[in-house]
């Protein structure tokens, strides 16, 4: 019997990438890197062809631009040549970071060799390796290794090592999510977690219930819950319903109101407790609307107006925070 072949994804100088780009068994064609040297490029010099597979999520580029501006380039990106330009592999949020950054005007390169299915096989490998593989990310380079590069499911499977059952969920995933959802979750409007609620719907009702999310500012778990009673909707007015009272579409569904007090607790305790839940709510909302929409729709008129309230908020917010974590220490020792 044959020996596997080895799909382990090997990072740091002098190792490789190994995929099985054939169906024949023990046939494996290795991504080398094409040197031990690193190459030391300015931003401008390399191009993001690839990142039509990666996730914008702008908070983790803040977090990412925070890191290199306290510690600087701690890793390098990988790149590879297509033509005349070194196109990147690796390394998105560093790259997009660095833009704001006057400080780190180059970055620090390994280059690979790869073709183009290679370099999509890299991708994922490089980020499964660290961990960071998204699902969505995932059916992004499944989709293109099929419609664009003409691989069938098994052979995609041979390549990234994976059994084909899981590229053919991954295709279907992106394939049922409908083009304003698309690009909506690679712009960073909407989050992966609400994506994969949204592909249970039909493409038709995919835009309305977009909508709705954006104007109720609904939760992850709420969406869920909305996506739920949709799916159970006998009637268009039943669906009218949901999209104009999504919140109290789901009270109504539970069949009671939910808990207002909580025997535990003394009465002190029990207004603490409702303050706390009306607080996290109304966080909650915010932090969705300011982490993934709402702000391009602003008027400049409306954001001089809403200065000095923001302003207030993230005064009173680290006020409360604060106080919060002396309150936590004081409930540990007790």
């Amino acid at each position: 019997m044959a020996p596997p072949v080895n799909r382990e994804v090997l990072i740091g100088a002098g190792h490789w990438l190994t995929f099985n780009l054939s169906r024949k068994e023990g046939d494996a064609r290795v991504l080398r890197w094409a040197d031990n040297h690193l190459l030391d490029l300015k931003w401008e010099e390399i191009g993001e062809h690839y990142g039509r597979y990666r996730l914008h999520v702008p908070e983790a580029e803040r977090a990412m631009a925070r890191s290199l501006e306290r510690y600087g380039q701690l890793s390098p990106v990988v790149v590879c040549r297509r033509q005349d330009r070194y196109e990147l592999i690796d390394g998105f949020k560093r790259l997009s970071a660095v833009r704001g950054l006057a400080q780190i005007p180059r970055l620090s390169a390994r280059l690979m060799e790869a073709d183009e299915r290679q370099a999509k096989a890299a991708i994922y490998g490089l980020n499964r390796a660290g961990g960071r593989t998204r699902e969505l990310e995932e059916a992004w380079i499944i989709q293109a290794l099929v419609r664009e590069d003409g691989m069938s499911q098994v052979e995609v499977a041979e390549l990234l090592g994976r059994h084909k059952s899981w590229v053919c969920r991954r295709l279907a995933l992106i394939e049922r999510l409908g083009p304003k959802a698309k690009d909506e979750l690679r712009v960073g409007l909407l989050t992966p977690t609400a994506a994969r609620q949204i592909v249970r719907l039909p493409q038709g009702n995919q835009t309305e219930v977009l909508e709705a999310i954006r104007r109720e500012a609904l939760s992850s778990a709420e969406l869920s819950g909305v996506v739920d009673l949709w799916l159970r909707c006998s009637e268009r007015r039943q669906q009218e319903y949901l999209l104009a009272h999504p919140r109290e579409a789901l009270v109504q569904a539970k069949g009671v109101l939910p808990a207002v007090r909580d025997p535990r607790l003394s009465e002190a305790g029990n207004q603490v407790w409702k303050r706390v839940g009306m607080l996290l709510d109304v966080l909650g909302r915010m932090e969705v609307w300011l982490a993934h929409h709402g702000r391009t729709g602003l008027r400049p008129e409306d954001r001089v107006i809403l200065l000095p309230r923001f302003q207030r908020l993230g005064r009173d917010a680290g006020s409360v925070a604060a106080l919060s974590q002396d309150f936590v220490g004081e409930l540990e020792r007790t």
